[in-house]
């Protein structure tokens, strides 16, 4: 039986991608980086240590970073009393602490804009441990994130699953042992999340929940 389901929070639960996307592009651009915004979707799901590197040049100067994540933050901050959960979203962290399974949030944002995301989705009476990316040295696709989910758990990774909506999760959650379900959320097409080896692909946090008896949430 799963123990544990852990889950992403970006663009899993809260609906957040396209914002993240057009506040890092904007970011950017006061930086004198011109990054189309289709990439910079692509790579959202990624910590901020991951996706400059994954965005930018290799021959930029480091250390104009900081200023480019502290631009995004300040740009995103704007829409933190805005944001919305997906429906169902707390109605299925909701299910799945009803069924006995701990439930955790392995989000790569930073501390207090995790507060915001939780305060989104309402739902700190379904949720037993969090994380942030303020507390791994290197954040998604490594597992180093999902690793620590998995300790707050206090479970095996063949006794959790690992839920999220990019290639980025998939590869996170794979690398820490543990399977991922994706939806589609984020704005990755089914077969983008089942080549990248999702165990299985639902349309939206509701549809999880709806599927949640023969899902492999519940294994």
């Amino acid at each position: 039986m799963i123990d544990a389901v852990l889950f992403d929070v970006d663009g899993t639960l809260v609906d957040t991608n396209y914002l993240h996307a057009a506040t890092w592009w904007q970011a950017f651009l006061q930086h004198g980086h011109t990054v189309p915004m289709a990439d910079v979707h692509r790579a959202i799901g990624m910590g901020s240590d991951k996706l400059l590197d994954h965005l930018l040049p290799e021959d930029r100067d480091p250390d104009a970073d900081d200023g480019i994540r502290t631009a995004h933050t300040a740009l995103y901050a704007q829409y933190w009393s805005r944001l919305r959960a997906f429906d169902g979203a707390a109605d299925l962290l909701r299910a799945c602490a009803g069924r006995g399974s701990r439930v955790v949030l392995a989000s790569s944002a930073a501390a207090p804009e995790l507060k915001a995301l939780r305060a989104a989705l309402d739902a700190d009476d379904a949720i037993d441990e969090a994380t942030s990316g303020s507390e791994v040295e290197v954040t998604k696709p490594a597992p180093d994130l999902v690793q620590l989910a998995l300790e707050r758990a206090g479970v095996p990774a063949a006794k959790a699953v690992f839920v999220g909506d990019t290639r980025w999760d998939v590869e996170a959650a794979q690398r820490a042992g543990m399977s991922c379900v994706c939806v589609l959320t984020g704005g990755w097409s089914r077969a983008e999340l089942e080549e990248a080896g999702a165990a299985a692909v639902y349309d939206d946090p509701r549809a999880l929940l709806d599927d949640l008896d023969r899902s492999p949430l519940a294994v």
